[in-house]
């Protein structure tokens, strides 16, 4: 493959493909990933087969995404739980983390992607470490959507991390416990920055969160899709998109009082 560095960002792609489902538009859609071993061992293969398949998937619906318009995407790829799996699986899936981080870069600056991980990613082996950041580094400058990969993620591990710097703040004298809200908190998570997910979709029919993005989520739309997930595509997505216009979201309030969806507000700028 050829050597990319130096590459220039290309420039985004223009929102034209968004489809007109008739109602908001999700910025965030965060994934959970499931069902690459089931989808495997259906057919009689080894679980890693399944592994393997799912990288098509993730190739697919980050380019709709990206073309789409969707400003971030989160796809959980990898649980701080996963480490229990047997070690011949965890090696093969390090394998492919790795590969992936170096095949998928020519997609990425096509689309105007930039990558970030989230996570204890230092658990990680040094050489996919080494090809993460490498990534991160040659895709950073891109104008487009945000690819987040959680990687030896959990939680309510991101939220210990993120209590254990905040009272460590407390300690020196750099922070005033009373002062401390919500959106202080949020300021020691992996990445506050990014806004929380519009929707957060699930593969394989399990209806749970599994340890993913639970103060993020907190208001999110929930959309489970039956299919595992190498046959999770672009008509699938659209099922949840087009689940997601249907949906009236109140944040704890009246519809009245609910603040305005981005893509509401845009119709209302066009007149």
């Amino acid at each position: 493959m050829a050597e990319l560095h130096g590459t220039p960002p290309r420039p985004a792609l223009a929102p034209s493909a968004r489809p007109d489902l008739g109602g908001p538009f999700p910025e965030h859609i965060a994934i959970i990933m499931d069902g690459n071993g089931r989808w495997a061992e259906e057919r009689g293969l080894r679980r890693v087969f399944g592994h393997r398949a799912g990288i098509d998937s993730v190739r697919e619906i980050t380019t709709e995404c990206a073309r789409m318009g969707v400003r971030s995407l989160t796809l959980y790829a990898f649980s701080v739980e996963n480490w229990k799996r047997p070690r011949a699986e965890v090696r093969y899936l390090m394998r492919l983390l790795r590969h992936f981080l170096v095949d998928e870069r020519p997609t990425l600056m096509e689309n105007g992607v930039r990558m970030r991980c989230i996570g204890r990613l230092d658990d990680l082996p040094g050489e996919v470490l080494g090809e993460l950041r490498r990534t991160e580094e040659l895709t950073a400058a891109n104008p487009g959507m945000l690819l987040r990969l959680a990687l030896s993620y959990g939680s309510r591990t991101e939220l210990a991390d993120g209590v254990r710097a905040l009272v460590r703040d407390v300690q020196r004298g750099a922070l005033d416990p009373n002062a401390i809200g919500e959106e202080t908190l949020r300021g020691y998570l992996y990445d506050p920055g990014t806004p929380d997910p519009d929707l957060v979709i699930r593969t394989a029919g399990e209806r749970r969160l599994s340890n993913f993005l639970l103060w993020q989520a907190s208001y999110s739309e929930i959309f489970v899709s039956d299919v595992c997930w190498p046959e999770f595509r672009r008509p699938e997505l659209l099922a949840a998109l087009r689940d997601y216009a249907r949906r009236v979201r109140k944040f704890g309030g009246l519809i009245n009082d609910r603040p305005p969806e981005p893509a509401e507000l845009q119709r209302r700028a066009q007149g």
